[in-house]
């Protein structure tokens, strides 16, 4: 795959977790959208600060614009799409979930409980947290540590 095709299946993604980020909340960029080994294998953090701002505010334009195009008519990104995989934590308290949780995660995004049902936490704070699809496409978040899954929607 070129370079030129790698930046933009970056992009692509990354604009695909900037929608699933709340309207009114301010893009945390992509140091923070990528956990570090994806950071590092990209070659971003050789980047100055500078550079890195370029480069975030390039994303927002392409999210803006071409990134739904792109979607929708190219066969390596719709693949990429099945394989989507977010790796962060629960930012702030978290005690599970009740119905209509709203989970804030460490990386920026904002998800919300799809379907019903209620957990109770009482594990370490900030618990890893996994959002990948399940066999029919829908989004799911795991909590790593205890295995327990529900289903979840970016939130708009």
């Amino acid at each position: 795959m070129s370079t030129t095709m790698k930046v933009a299946f970056a992009a692509v993604w990354m604009g695909i977790a900037l929608s699933a980020l709340a309207a009114e909340e301010r893009f945390p960029g992509i140091e923070k959208l990528m956990n570090e080994e994806q950071f590092r294998a990209t070659g971003l953090h050789r980047l100055t600060d500078e550079e890195l701002e370029a480069l975030d505010r390039w994303l927002v334009r392409y999210t803006a614009g071409d990134a739904e195009r792109m979607l929708e008519s190219n066969e390596e990104v719709r693949e990429a799409k099945e394989a989507y995989e977010v790796r962060s934590r629960i930012a702030g308290d978290f005690d599970g979930w009740s119905g209509e949780t709203v989970f804030r995660l460490e990386n920026g995004q904002v998800w919300e409980q799809r379907l019903d049902g209620r957990y109770y936490y009482d594990g370490p704070p900030n618990p890893e947290v996994i959002i990948d699809r399940n066999w029919l496409g829908f989004f799911r978040m795991t909590v790593v540590s205890t295995g327990k899954k529900v289903g979840v929607s970016p939130r708009d």
